[in-house]
């Protein structure tokens, strides 16, 4: 249920407006992965090259940005002194931690799994280990600190990316090789562990450890929106606060942008600026329609969708993977299941919307696997 008077405090009831965030980036992600497989895709929906942003990506950074302002809900008790800390509690942080990077090895090896090559990095990887360095912070360290600690961090990345020399690259190289980051992670991980696609061909990683620290304030800045929310009043005025803190980062980020690319395999500062922005106008504008104004019928798809994110996650990309790697058919000219599908049944719309119809209509059957679980009452958390 979402909170009906203004005299209550957001931070006393479960925020409805976060689950509708979190179930419309679910579904962004859906319709993003499963476009990407088409051979022909709009521009919107596809990830930037390199340097750039896209709507597509967007997707990523909301999540960590929705971990974060979960987290200043789950662990109000804690951090503003209600209950002691214990080692019950860091247990159940590590322990989610390693769940969630485990179903990320579990993804990454999917089907046919060879551990002398397997990617050790990927998209809940680096969630587990953005959630699990921002729980730490917020935790042991003053408000004070832990905005300091931010800022360092992105200071500290750019600087350290443009101006510390990689062997035979040279200071400021941002390819995907001769960058900091990637150099940084050859150092520590395998190069027969990192990412073989895009490009990278084992000599960095879209979603690697070193440029993971980055994304850490990511989840600190929903954090801070997630505790700043807290304190507000349920009126419009905090809707336009928070618009006006999205417009601000949007500028900051955009401004960055000419000294250190905004770009999301590198998972630059002002992309972590820029993304944010982007976030604050969305929970602005869920938390205006649903919290303050209580229009809720528009939202109850995605708030279903957005209750059980990591089944949706982990089993939509399981069916993507099985889509792609069974083949209808014998022979060199079998199609994969997925181009069958498309060929068989949406070819009749071209191979741009063919696609893009495709995606749709996957993620309405996620959503409908969504609303059995949630009339069976099955919520599945990390």
């Amino acid at each position: 249920m979402g909170l009906t008077s203004l005299d209550k405090v957001p931070g006393t009831m479960r925020l409805t407006s976060l689950d509708v965030f979190r179930g419309i980036t679910i579904a962004g992600m859906i319709l993003v992965n499963k476009a990407s497989l088409g051979d022909k895709i709009y521009p919107a929906l596809s990830h930037a090259d390199w340097n750039g942003c896209t709507l597509a990506d967007l997707v990523f950074p909301f999540f960590l940005f929705i971990v974060g302002v979960a987290m200043a809900f789950s662990l109000a008790k804690y951090t503003e002194g209600e209950k002691s800390t214990t080692p019950a509690l860091y247990w159940r942080i590590v322990s989610r931690a390693i769940i969630l990077f485990a179903l990320g090895l579990l993804l990454n090896g999917f089907w046919n799994y060879d551990f002398s090559t397997i990617r050790i990095m990927g998209v809940l990887q680096r969630i587990s280990v953005a959630y699990l360095l921002a729980a730490l912070a917020v935790l042991n360290l003053p408000r004070k600190g832990q905005w300091i600690l931010a800022a360092a961090i992105l200071i500290g990345y750019w600087l350290l990316m443009s101006f510390v020399p990689v062997p035979d690259f040279g200071a400021g190289n941002l390819t995907r090789e001769g960058n900091f980051a990637a150099y940084i992670d050859r150092l520590i991980i395998p190069q027969a562990h990192l990412y073989k696609g895009d490009g990278f061909n084992n000599m960095g990683d879209p979603e690697g450890l070193f440029s993971t620290l980055p994304a850490v304030v990511s989840v600190l800045i929903g954090y801070f929106t997630g505790q700043w929310l807290r304190q507000q009043r349920l009126d419009s005025r905090t809707s336009i606060d928070m618009v006006l803190f999205g417009l601000s980062c949007l500028v900051v980020g955009q401004v960055w942008d000419f000294w250190f690319p905004l770009n999301k395999k590198l998972w630059t500062s002002s992309y972590v600026i820029f993304t944010a922005g982007w976030a604050l106008l969305l929970l602005a504008a869920c938390y205006e329609l649903i919290e303050v104004r209580q229009r809720r019928r528009w939202s109850r798809s995605f708030e279903v969708m957005g209750l059980n994110p990591i089944f949706i996650f982990v089993a939509s990309v399981l069916l993507i993977k099985i889509l792609v790697k069974t083949k209808i058919g014998s022979g060199e000219e079998a199609l994969t299941t997925y181009q069958w599908i498309l060929q068989n049944f949406f070819a009749w719309a071209g191979p741009l919307n063919g696609s893009l119809l495709f995606s749709i209509l996957t993620v309405l059957l996620w959503l409908a696997v969504a609303y059995a679980m949630y009339r069976q009452r099955w919520f599945l958390k990390v």
